[in-house]
């Protein structure tokens, strides 16, 4: 079991373009605390005795808006209940408003050794339009107090925003590397179904993002970050040597992972399951030790496809060694034959009988990997 995903669903405020399960009521906080604690302990059945956890990660919603002794509730719960290794990856996403120099002090002197900071961009007109709740003040200084306590720190950032010129991204990128922090995640900025950015753009509101523009501000990305040191391991993810995310990197070489509370997913080779996304339906069943959950067992043909996606995201590819030998010659001769036309274009290549994404390729990884998906088996 690589290792253990909290879904803490609470927010200050709704950012526009978010679609993940959160709210912005804190009346049943104490409640989905001992939930999300009753969760784990349950499910230590599912994890073999033998089995170590290496990292734990808080996401959301918000993580940062608990109090220290809550998270600290959490954590202990898992140490009590399940073998964790003794240097685990124990990260806590924050929003900067959060990590106040009081904040940062205390989160340092806990079991958390990472900090995942939302910072998105450094500038006021794009906090603005994406609702974010801090300023561009407070993602500066926040860098600067964290660094002070921690050294493994990564934040977000976010492209492809609607009038973000190329030369604002730059600068948003020069002021991550002049913080001199380890990791960096960048995400295009995506319009999901029901946010309010959909709602926005729909009515003339805001401007839809430009395909176009993200992969400029994509190229710049991977020049800029290349050339101050860092590694691409995943198409989101750049970390310097010795800080890639070991939960990141474990999702995406597909290890077996619980995630605790509502909306969370799990996976554990086989199959898997996600818990429902409603807060109080949550708590209750967990109040009635019941697990509010679905489960899916994955076929070969959906193994396969999902090690095709993830695995060619990455920098360690997909093994035509592997998908001989897991899923069978009709997959390899497939994924072999398929692959041609891309390879012909220099967007895959094959090294060490592993098939890998080029840097010409990379902004088209997605598409390419659905392109190579088997349909067809049944």
């Amino acid at each position: 079991m690589s290792g253990i995903y909290i879904h803490i669903p609470f927010c200050k405020q709704a950012c526009h373009y978010c679609d993940f399960h959160f709210s912005t009521s804190l009346k049943r906080k104490d409640q989905m605390i001992f939930a999300l604690c009753e969760e784990l302990k349950i499910r230590r059945s599912e994890v073999a005795d033998y089995e170590i956890i290496n990292t734990i990660y808080f996401g959301g919603g918000t993580p940062s808006i608990l109090k220290s002794e809550e998270i600290r509730f959490i954590i202990d719960t898992i140490y009590e209940t399940y073998l964790v290794a003794d240097e685990a990856e124990i990260t806590l996403e924050a929003n900067p408003d959060d990590l106040t120099p009081e904040a940062i002090s205390i989160w340092a002197n806990s079991p958390i050794n990472r900090l995942s900071i939302g910072i998105q961009s450094f500038f006021e007109e794009d906090l603005e339009m994406m609702n974010r709740a801090h300023s561009a003040e407070e993602a500066l200084q926040c860098l600067q107090l964290a660094a002070a306590h921690f050294d493994n720190i990564s934040i977000d950032l976010i492209y492809g925003i609607p009038g973000m010129t190329i030369d604002r991204w730059k600068q948003n990128l020069e002021l991550a590397l002049a913080s001199k922090i380890p990791h960096i995640s960048s995400y295009a900025l995506t319009v999901e179904p029901k946010t309010a950015l959909d709602a926005y753009i729909r009515k003339g509101k805001i401007p839809a993002p430009r395909d176009e523009v993200a992969q400029q501000h994509f190229e710049l990305l991977i020049d800029t970050l290349e050339t101050a040191g860092f590694i691409n391991y995943e198409f989101s993810n750049f970390g310097k040597p010795g800080f890639f995310s070991k939960n990141n990197t474990a999702y995406w070489q597909g290890k077996p992972y619980l995630g605790i509370g509502p909306s969370a997913h799990s996976f554990n080779g086989i199959q898997r399951s996600w818990n429902i996304p409603n807060n109080i339906k949550y708590i209750d069943a967990l109040a009635q030790k019941e697990l509010p959950r679905e489960i899916e067992t994955l076929s070969t043909q959906d193994r396969y496809n999902e090690y095709i996606m993830t695995g060619l995201r990455t920098i360690w590819g997909v093994s035509l060694t592997k998908v001989l030998q897991e899923y069978g010659d009709s997959y390899h001769s497939y994924l072999l034959q398929h692959a041609q036309r891309f390879i012909d274009k220099q967007l895959l290549t094959i090294e060490d009988n592993t098939l890998l994404i080029t840097k010409k390729g990379k902004f088209l990884s997605d598409g390419i990997a659905s392109d190579l998906f088997f349909l067809n088996l049944t």
